[in-house]
């Protein structure tokens, strides 16, 4: 492994010394808000606040004082009528709000008219519709909340703020968008997504979307189609805030350790009338007007009148959880006339459970809490509970969702997917080896059918703790305790839903991560020289008188320079050289190749040294072998040996070009210790003229008082 993969795993073993547990609340919230005026109003009341919640539809148990207070539902309708915030008066709290959450994560849909070509199709995103609801919620949400991520496309608006204590722990934002309209690029369908990483140690990927409409066949097949589209283009930025992580690439949805995906989903109830749907959620709506009702009660009861319901409820389908938040009131459970039992006998003909089931949409990894609440589309403007009374009177279905995903659930699918792929591989080559016996052993052949088998609907049947590995090796857990609609908006035709999460993660202290990271460093380097060969050199020094006035001392340079002093034509002068292993592990040293003046490979040795080791090489090699690869030699630790360099100007050819001055005697030896680092040694000498190297031509022409100081040689 390398160096900076060692750095990271015993930085990361050290973990508990920089990191400290801690907990945070996670609100998501989505509506489609239909482009109307004033649902900017409501986002307060219902996101925040956590108010607008109707006891009686919602599968929550909610105190009976809160219930009394509580404004009417004729006159909440009267009220919004009037374009007034519609969250009913004197209306509680009933899930976590205000201070309570570290992280709120808002996702709004047709923000703008969608359907408007002159929207659709403009090259750019209008903020001013998107800056309405920034200023709305930033009013609601309590003091030192900070926006720390927005992404809008066309309609699809994400905003998400952090409270002061958890901005300063949230790092590497990164926002995109993907358009899955007109022509499969457009923005007026797609998704607005946000990348962010919480503690230095724990990745968090929301995804706003708006997936294709439509009731029949082919829409389910495009709702798909845009999910995958959004799962395959979807690219944020490279993280690069972490100490240990320095990303040359940006990651996907799939990277992450916790994925939230919420939205107009568009999903409908199929293989029912629409009309058996709304008479028979009807019979439970109508509950939440007075005996003295408004007309639009008043309509509900001449409908179901004229058209009693004909659905039969299935027994025994049961979306129960054992958590007490998101499990409805027990007298509902056992109640076959409630509307928990009603809406139970609808969610088999939710298409989004019926895609998932069939690997078609969301079947690796992704989870949903039970549903308890209402459908969310379609309804009146304005009304609590009267279902599209309007031309097209559309079937009431279950559009809005909050679907989540752990690394480890998404994980968990792709080793089984895996695992079948290989049964499906190996069935396949003993059918086509004759084995037909074996087709009747189930422990030898794997059997899969994917349109009749397919995954079971993955409901997050329960609230207990998911524990899972984060991509960085930290734990980490999560625990969803609502999720539910607020049915008692009324501005727009959706109810908006919401769903509150608890995490629990391990924050990296900047400061205390620098610490531990300065010390690991440290002891790396010092095991990491104890580990590496290491030699010492020792150089026989030159007395400066046999050195020569113009030649640079030994002792000038340092130890592991080689002075020859003067040197003349065919006179031999020998230096030596000790190599002593200093290190605890054996060394092995060989000279290697020089680069030339030219750029040119040269040889270890110049021609003008002699090298001679007082041992035998590793190999039964020489210095005159032919091998490219460099003789070593191996020293123990302790051990020790020495080189004799010889100077040698033995031809008359190198003497002359000594003299002329196109060579001289300077070069840089290159002692390589394998796994260690290369010392290098300097080798130099002056060279003394003599009447050996000259021709009769350059003799002749010397002047007399230079023939008199050549005699004497």
């Amino acid at each position: 492994q390398t160096t900076q993969q060692s750095l990271a795993r015993a930085v990361y073993k050290r973990r508990d010394e920089y990191t400290v547990p801690k907990e945070v609340r996670i609100k998501v919230g989505t509506w489609n808000v239909a482009s109307l005026k004033g649902t900017e109003k409501d986002i307060q009341g219902w996101f925040v606040q956590g108010k607008g919640i109707a006891e009686k539809l919602s599968g929550l148990d909610i105190p009976e004082e809160v219930q009394d207070e509580r404004e009417s539902v004729e006159a909440q309708e009267a009220r919004a009528s009037k374009r007034q915030a519609t969250i009913p008066r004197h209306d509680a709290k009933i899930i976590p709000g205000d201070k309570d959450i570290g992280l709120y994560v808002l996702g709004l849909q047709e923000v703008v008219d969608v359907t408007s070509p002159s929207e659709a199709l403009k090259p750019y995103t209008d903020p001013a519709a998107a800056n309405k609801f920034k200023s709305s919620l930033s009013a609601a949400l309590p003091p030192g909340y900070e926006l720390i991520a927005e992404q809008q496309l066309i309609g699809l608006l994400l905003l998400i703020y952090a409270s002061p204590a958890v901005a300063k722990d949230v790092k590497s934002v990164s926002t995109t968008s993907v358009g899955t309209g007109v022509m499969g690029y457009m923005g007026n369908k797609g998704a607005v997504t946000a990348r962010l990483v919480l503690g230095e140690t724990t990745r968090l990927v929301f995804v706003d979307c708006h997936l294709g409409a439509g009731v029949d066949k082919g829409a389910v097949e495009r709702r798909n189609w845009d999910a995958g589209q959004i799962l395959s283009r979807t690219k944020f930025e490279p993280i690069k805030d972490s100490m240990d992580l320095n990303q040359t690439s940006g990651e996907q949805i799939g990277d992450e350790d916790f994925a939230f995906w919420f939205g107009d989903l568009n999903y409908r109830l199929e293989g029912i009338p629409g009309d058996d749907i709304r008479r028979l959620l009807m019979l439970h709506t109508r509950d939440e007007y007075d005996t003295n009702r408004a007309a639009t009660a008043a309509n509900i009861d001449k409908e179901l009148e004229d058209n009693p319901p004909d659905l039969k409820i299935e027994e025994n389908v049961s979306h129960d959880t054992s958590s007490s938040d998101l499990k409805p009131p027990p007298s509902e459970e056992a109640n076959p006339a409630s509307l928990q039992t009603t809406l139970a006998s609808l969610l088999p003909h939710d298409e989004l459970h019926q895609q998932m089931k069939a690997r078609k949409a969301f079947h690796d990894g992704w989870k949903e809490a039970p549903i308890h609440f209402l459908p969310t589309y379609k309804y009146d403007v304005g009304s609590v509970g009267v279902f599209d009374s309007g031309e097209k009177r559309r079937a009431p279905s279950w559009c809005d969702r909050i679907l989540y995903r752990t690394r480890a659930t998404m994980l968990d699918h792709h080793q089984k997917a895996e695992a079948e792929a290989q049964a499906k591989v190996r069935d396949e080559e003993l059918r086509k080896s004759g084995v037909e016996e074996a087709a009747e052993d189930e422990s030898v052949l794997y059997e899969y059918n994917e349109d009749e088998d397919g995954d079971e609907y993955d409901e997050a049947a329960d609230a207990d703790p998911e524990v899972i590995t984060t991509k960085e090796g930290l734990e980490a857990e999560i625990t969803q305790e609502y999720y539910t609609a607020h049915q008692r908006v009324l501005s727009s035709d959706h109810k908006p839903i919401s769903a509150v999460f608890i995490l629990k993660y391990d924050s990296v202290i900047p400061e205390l991560k620098a610490k531990v990271h300065a010390e690991v460093v440290r002891n790396l380097d010092r095991n990491e020289n104890e580990t590496r060969p290491t030699i010492t050199l020792i150089v026989d020094p030159t007395p400066r008188e046999a050195s020569g006035a113009d030649t640079p001392n030994t002792e000038d340079l340092g130890l592991q320079s080689v002075n020859f002093g003067r040197v003349r034509f065919g006179q031999h002068k020998r230096k030596h050289v000790t190599i002593a292993n200093t290190g605890q592990v054996p060394a092995s040293i060989c000279f290697i190749n020089r680069l030339g003046a030219n750029g040119q490979v040269e040889p270890p040795v110049p021609i003008w040294i002699g090298v001679e080791f007082d041992r035998d090489p590793d190999i039964a090699a020489n210095s005159k072998s032919k091998s490219k690869e460099p003789v070593t030699y191996t020293l123990q630790p302790g051990d020790a040996c020495n080189i004799t360099l010889t100077s040698r100007v033995d031809t008359m050819e190198l003497a002359r070009r000594l003299t002329d001055k196109s060579e001289i005697l300077d070069d840089i030896l290159i002692l390589r210790v394998m796994g260690g680092r290369d010392h290098f040694m300097p080798v130099f000498g002056k060279f003394i003229q003599s009447g050996f190297e000259k021709t009769i031509e350059k003799v002749m022409q010397l002047p007399e008082t230079s023939i008199r100081r050549l005699q004497n040689q």
